[in-house]
Formats: C-alpha cells, structure tokens, sequence
C-alpha cells in the first residue's frame, strides 16, 4: 500500500473529462459519469465515492461498474460486514485532521495486500478486482472522501502514466465531490423542511407560503385569501416559527419547488 502527495497538475484537463463529470454532479450516478469520463484517458472497471463522516462511519457518496451492478453489491457487502473499519484508505482518512488548506493524496493497493481473508474475498477475489488507484481528498472545510478507481483482473496493471493521467484530473475530482456533498446536504434540509410544511401547518399558513414559494406579494395573498395584509403576515411569521426559519430569504434558499402535496391555492370565488 503506497500514498503520495499530488502536486498542482502541469496540464489542463481535457475539456470532455471536466463537462462529463459536472453533468453527474447533484444525481445518484455521480461515480458512474466519473467512471465515463476517466474510460477516454484511464480505462477502469469500477469507481467507488466514500465520504468519512464526522461520526467516523463511511457513506457511499455513489457506485459504478463498467458492466453490471458489481461496485453496488460489493458496496452492500462492504456496509454490512463494516469493512469501512478494515479499508486502508479509510482508516488513514480518519486519523488526519482537517488541513488548513485543502490537500489532494493518492493511494494504491493491490488485492494482495489485503490482509482481511474475509474482505479480501468479498470485495475484491470474487468481483475479480486486481487493484485501486485512489485520490483522497482533505478538504480544509471538513470532507474526507476517497475517490477509487478498480481495475478487474482483465486489465493490466496501473502504469505510472496512468497515475499522472488520474493525478492530473484529481483536482476536478475534487471540486465534483465537494458540490455533490454540498447539494446532498441542501437536499436533506430541503426535503426535512417540506415535511414540517406538511405536518406542522394550519391550513391558512400552508396557503400562505404555497403563495409565498410562487413568488407572490404579501398584499397579492390578501387579495387572493381575501384577508388583510397584516392578517397575512401574521400567518407568514407563524409559519416561519413553526418551520424554524426566519426570513422569507431562508424559505426560499431552502426549497427549490413546492413541496409534494401542497399545490397553490385555489383563489376563492
């Protein structure tokens, strides 16, 4: 098992690699466009993203396979059997501390050096991977995440082109995983806040911010509720108390549509 520091690249990344692995950024196939992306300059046969919570449990950001479901099953066997305690990149991960500034590592492992016969077996004799190339990333605001790319026993080995073709692209890399924890963390508020939406609201409230998230005016929902202004900021704020926000700007920032179930109003005849 080797790591090494990865310098600022001295070359551009092809401006196909950067669009392919943007288009996965905020979806559940983010690994699968980053495996797309890598097969034009590293041929790979599986990808993994795992991020190092704060709780020190790892997390499946997203797995790919270049022919079936083979990293997802793996992945399963992985979480069920705790191999996130045996994982040599994890294991490093959790004993650094955040950097003051964002630090980008590489790692690679052949299956050999696996001393687990159990995790060995699972994940890496029986999908028939023979190594893993990883960049880990120490973000300086907190992230710890490896990025693994797998090649199967079809393949030949990690050449030392290779490992500059993947060092050279680790930066993108980097800023992908970063804006996809970012937009997974926004999406868990978001969907968190529309649950209290519909919970938590009296009837004239949720009517109150359906029309809100529609971009209308304080004085159009009186119009439309046929209610007075201040009668609908009372219910704005009681709202917002409730969903514990504090502005119109925090609702707004949070959701990006309405939430299930709650359509706009009807305007009363």
């Amino acid at each position: 098992m080797k790591y090494w520091r990865i310098k600022a690249p001295n070359e551009d990344v092809p401006l196909p690699f950067v669009t392919k692995v943007v288009a996965g950024i905020g979806t559940e196939e983010l690994a699968q466009y980053i495996l797309d992306a890598m097969q034009a300059l590293v041929p790979v046969s599986h990808c993994t993203v795992f991020a190092l919570q704060a709780n020190g449990r790892v997390s499946a950001l997203s797995t790919a396979s270049a022919h079936g479901a083979v990293a997802t099953i793996t992945a399963v066997d992985y979480y069920s059997n705790r191999f996130d305690l045996l994982d040599s990149n994890m294991t490093w991960l959790s004993r650094k501390r955040s950097p003051a500034r964002s630090q980008l590592w590489m790692s690679h492992q052949f299956a050999e050096d696996v001393s687990d016969l159990k995790y060995r077996d699972l994940c890496y004799t029986k999908p028939g991977i023979r190594e893993r190339a990883s960049i880990l990333l120490l973000d300086c605001q907190g992230l710890r995440a490896a990025i693994s790319l797998y090649r199967n026993l079809s393949f030949a080995l990690f050449s030392e082109r290779d490992f500059e073709t993947i060092t050279r692209c680790a930066p993108v890399l980097h800023e992908a995983v970063l804006a996809q924890v970012r937009k997974s963390s926004r999406r868990a508020v978001s969907d968190e806040l529309h649950h209290r939406i519909l919970t938590n609201l009296a009837h004239r409230e949720k009517q109150v911010i359906s029309y809100l998230l529609e971009g209308k005016t304080s004085r159009e929902t009186a119009a439309l509720l046929e209610l007075s202004e201040t009668t609908v900021l009372t219910y704005r704020y009681r709202a917002f108390a409730k969903l514990g926000i504090k502005s119109q700007r925090d609702l707004l920032t949070t959701l990006d549509r309405l939430p299930a179930n709650l359509g706009a109003p009807k305007k009363r005849q």
